[in-house]
């Protein structure tokens, strides 16, 4: 029986192997720039991994890195003096095993302008990463060696965050990536509308993996983000499995799809590059990409060999490679001292430093061998130069693009200049009255999730749709179908449907749904909300949750703006939830969201009585944390008069915790 896909709406196209003349995207003398570089950008993640000492992941990063090459001298527009200009392109490694490569290519990328344009450095160092802050590779803050001392080296995480430039996401646990990276196509597109910034997601096969990845990939599909294209780094080899997919000749370890097949399933345009090696390849499935206008995502599925001529590949060379400062070792880095002109230099000859006893010694080693890399590019200004003009064409592109936001763009400042505005002047609420559309009637009955609906609404139509919400197919059960009613009916498409303010992330996908709209909230343009039952989406939003507070956290390297808040709703929570029983009516939720982020990143919400909403809310908005997280219940509530009963006016709850009421008499000694 033959078996096809249904119709779809995207595109399948195969890169050819062999262009003619006039097809070849890459002149003669650029490719051997880019085979020059490659070799450069090969011999770095091999000492990065040598000097960690032998921590990383050198295998994805070499397989990835001529993709990536691809993305930043010649697909993507951006500003490298601005590197937070807000109209620019992004490159979002979900991928984030592979933050080795990311930390090569950022720090080689400087070290080209430096030499050849040093004008267009940012003007502050915190928006730089140089060849000196490689040093500070899988280091913490108070690592104490002299280089990183001297340099004031970056220590840089093992993974990507924001505290690196260009970056919006902390990436790296199982699938978030993906999912958060296509929440910022959504507010990209919903902030840009047509003209939206692109998303680049640099992704492995195993990284496609997790179930949120296949969901997002639903979303992203459904909503026609066409601002989006995923990169991905077919090499066949995870850590435990070098058969990840089904190939076509055998069945896969883990998965019968091949990465094509699963994109192509989501409705994602499809294009097939079978020698990611080939920078001809690369660059032709790039300009491809770019070319298709049928309002669908993209993903270019890159065949590549992990860990290529490294002299490990597969999955070896995944979170593994050659023994500290061994023979093998230094056959990986013969390109870069054949290039440099000069015979191998075994750091100095000192045996500390080969068993690694001596770190002030490694360090110099370290260090001496990326400097290496820096000769090569003084020495060679031909190559420098052509390197740059790339660089700065980048900038040139996107100013001549000229990207506004859409007509009638959301303005979510408008909820925070608000919120100042309260007779307290903190936007704490807690001597201002509700609007009068919020305020209850003593006697009425209302709901919690009910008023916070409203709430999150009233805020929602003050912004002009700043907040895109979602639920878990629960958008009325849990009363989020409030937020978007000012706005267009229906779910989200960014073709037919962009003025509704609802989102649709694959139906009851709490997993891919946090991912999703933390992502949105990182965007910065747009608050993100989802909801679903307490003891669903408080275990499974919280991953997410977690790497959107630590990448709010971790920009404060950078810059020490506030947060960017994103809501996880736990609705139907508690023992109210009723006759649904235990399974919906965990009584963990709330202990789960409160003890496990970074101080001051997350703001829980217990209100008891439908009229401290509006006190709770506006109070956990003007504190701007990374994750606002309301526990709210299913059954009405008598609208009580809190006065006549004598306690304490719904406006403290704002407070957090407050007296409800004093006692009549004092208790005995």
């Amino acid at each position: 029986m033959n078996v096809s896909f249904s119709p779809r709406r995207a595109v399948y196209s195969v890169i050819p192997s062999v262009f003619s003349e006039n097809e070849l995207p890459l002149s003669p003398s650029a490719l051997k720039s880019f085979e020059t570089f490659d070799a450069i950008y090969r011999s770095l993640c091999a000492v990065l991994y040598n000097f960690t000492p032998l921590s990383g992941h050198p295998g994805g990063s070499i397989s990835s890195g001529r993709i990536v090459t691809g993305l930043l001298y010649h697909s993507l527009l951006y500003d490298f003096t601005f590197p937070d200009r807000d109209e620019a392109d992004i490159v979002s490694y979900a991928a984030g095993h592979k933050a080795l490569g990311l930390y090569v290519h950022w720090a080689l990328r400087d070290e080209i302008m430096r030499i050849a344009a040093p004008h267009l450095l940012p003007k502050d160092e915190k928006y730089r990463l140089r060849l000196e802050d490689l040093l500070g590779f899988r280091r913490n803050p108070v690592h104490n060696t002299p280089l990183f001392r001297k340099f004031k080296s970056k220590a840089l995480d093992g993974h990507p965050t924001p505290a690196t430039p260009f970056l919006r996401l902390s990436t790296g646990a199982s699938g978030v990536g993906d999912a958060s990276s296509i929440g910022l196509a959504f507010g990209a597109a919903d902030y840009y509308g047509k003209n939206a910034p692109v998303i680049h997601i640099v992704e492995g096969e195993g990284g496609l993996t997790p179930g949120r990845v296949s969901e997002a990939m639903a979303a992203a599909g459904t909503a026609c983000l066409k601002n989006l294209i995923m990169h991905i780094d077919w090499n066949q080899a995870s850590i435990d499995s070098d058969n990840v997919c089904n190939d076509g000749s055998k069945p896969g370890d883990y998965v019968q799809w091949n990465p094509a097949e699963l994109a192509y399933l989501h409705d994602w345009n499809v294009i097939m590059v079978n020698d990611g090696k080939d920078f001809q390849q690369v660059f032709a499935a790039q300009n491809k990409a770019m070319t298709i206008k049928n309002n669908q995502p993209t993903a270019i599925v890159y065949k590549t060999i992990k860990g290529w001529n490294y002299g490990i590949e597969g999955k070896k060379s995944h979170g593994g490679g050659h023994g500290l400062c061994s023979t093998e070792y230094y056959n990986a880095l013969k390109p870069l001292y054949d290039l440099a002109g000069k015979g191998l230099k075994q750091c100095l000859g000192d045996e500390k430093c080969n068993s690694g006893s001596n770190p002030t010694v490694l360090e110099q080693c370290y260090w001496d061998t990326l400097l290496v890399a820096r000769e090569i590019f003084e020495k060679n200004k031909a190559l420098t130069l052509s390197l740059a003009e790339h660089i700065i064409s980048a900038k040139d592109r996107l100013d001549k693009l000229d990207r506004k936001p859409r007509a009638n763009n959301p303005d979510v400042s408008k909820i925070y200049a608000e919120l100042a505005c309260l007779p307290d002047g903190q936007g704490s609420a807690s001597s201002a009255n509700p609007p009068v559309s919020l305020q209850l009637k003593i006697g009425s009955s209302s709901t919690l999730r009910a008023e916070l609906g409203k709430v999150l609404q009233y805020y929602n139509k003050q912004s002009g749709g700043a907040i895109l919400t979602a639920a878990a197919d629960l958008l009325g059960s849990t009363s989020v179908n409030l937020v978007g009613q000012d706005f267009g009916a229906g779910f989200y498409n960014a073709e037919t449907n962009p003025q509704s303010r609802t989102l649709s992330i694959g139906g009851i996908c709490e997993d891919a749904m946090a991912g999703v709209m933390t992502g949105v909230s990182a965007y910065g343009h747009h608050i993100g909300v989802c909801s679903s039952y307490g003891a669903f989406i408080a275990a499974l939003g919280h991953i997410p949750a977690r790497l959107h507070a630590i990448g709010g956290q971790s920009k404060h390297a950078i810059v020490n703006n506030p947060y960017n808040p994103f809501f996880l709703i736990c609705a139907h929570a508690g023992i109210k939830t009723g006759e649904d029983g235990p399974t919906h009516a965990d009584p963990q939720p709330l202990q789960l969201m409160q003890e496990n982020f970074p101080k001051g990143t997350s703001v829980t919400l217990t209100p008891w009585d439908p009229q401290e909403m509006w006190y709770v809310v506006s109070a956990a908005l003007s504190k701007r944390p990374a994750v606002i997280c309301p526990f709210v219940t299913r059954p009405n509530e008598k609208i009580i008069d809190r006065k006549k009963l004598g306690l304490a006016p719904a406006s403290d709850a704002a407070k957090g915790m407050y007296l409800l009421r004093k006692s009549e008499k004092e208790s005995p000694d």
